[in-house]
């Protein structure tokens, strides 16, 4: 057998280990499940106040910059707690997620040295819960939605489609760092630095069309307001959300499309990433 047989086979042979890896992770189901429900009664223990923390919490901080960019900072956008909450929701479930799922591995070496079972179980029981948090804080988005009279848009529809694909993009991303922080603690700390600058970097409290079309930067003319629907996938996810809840029409299915394929793809890399490097888990934590 020569060279040029040999590498269509291991990836054939690659493709069947991922297949049969999925249908391994099926059987577990139940372990996801029961992963999840321990990690949200962890989170709400010897709390007064349980999963009601879901709702306080958005609605703390939709007053907090509502508070700043319309008394302090005035930003005269109309509605701004509607247009913050379309912002700001999907932004927690994307931070909670990924700063809750990096440690998932380390955090449970015990279990990942004594017990075997499909260690993606892990991440992926992680952005779940955080998954279910962040659909129940769509309850205070909808409660101000009746509260402020803003009709209900006939795209609603597409509303499970954006955070199917956002939930996609978070679990790729966080089988990534999950991995990374096996080898390297120090991927814990640097995110925390990222996902403070990435937030700045998002259109949360300030709207996308604020951004120039035109930006000189070192003799380059730069469409700014492009260049963040292309390389930061959270810009569209959240104008996604807003255009279905805060402007009561469709979203722009071309980047909404890019979107989901960049979701996907960052999720089947990740995942493949993870699986690679997974067999060294047990030895090096």
């Amino acid at each position: 057998m020569n060279l040029t047989q040999i590498s269509p086979l291991r990836s054939l042979l690659m493709r069947l280990l991922l297949v049969q890896r999925l249908l391994e992770l099926m059987r577990y189901r139940e372990l996801v499940y029961n992963l999840v429900v321990r990690e949200l009664k962890a989170r709400y223990k010897n709390s007064a106040l349980g999963f009601l923390w879901s709702l306080l919490n958005p609605l703390a901080m939709m007053a907090v910059f509502t508070v700043v960019f319309t008394v302090i900072m005035p930003s005269h956008i109309a509605k701004f707690p509607i247009f913050l909450l379309c912002g700001l929701l999907p932004w927690n479930f994307l931070s909670s997620g990924l700063l809750v799922s990096i440690n998932s591995i380390v955090g449970n070496a015990n279990l990942v040295k004594k017990v075997y079972f499909p260690r993606e179980v892990l991440p992926i029981s992680s952005v779940l819960a955080n998954l279910v948090n962040f659909l129940l804080s769509l309850v205070v988005l909808f409660a101000a939605l009746i509260a402020f009279r803003i009709p209900l848009s006939p795209w609603l529809w597409m509303l499970p489609v954006v955070i199917v694909v956002q939930t996609c993009f978070i679990l790729g991303v966080a089988f990534i760092l999950s991995t990374l922080n096996v080898f390297y603690r120090d991927t814990i700390m640097i995110m925390d630095v990222v996902i403070l600058a990435w937030f700045f970097l998002t259109p949360i409290f300030y709207p996308i069309d604020s951004l120039p079309r035109n930006y000189l930067l070192w003799g380059i003319n730069l469409d700014v307001h492009r260049l963040m629907y292309i390389l930061n996938p959270m810009a569209s996810l959240i104008q996604a959300y807003r255009d279905l809840l805060y402007s009561g029409y469709h979203t722009n299915i071309d980047f909404f499309l890019r979107t989901a394929i960049t979701a996907f793809a960052i999720l089947a890399f990740g995942y493949w990433f993870f699986v690679r490097y997974s067999k060294h888990f047990g030895e090096v934590v």
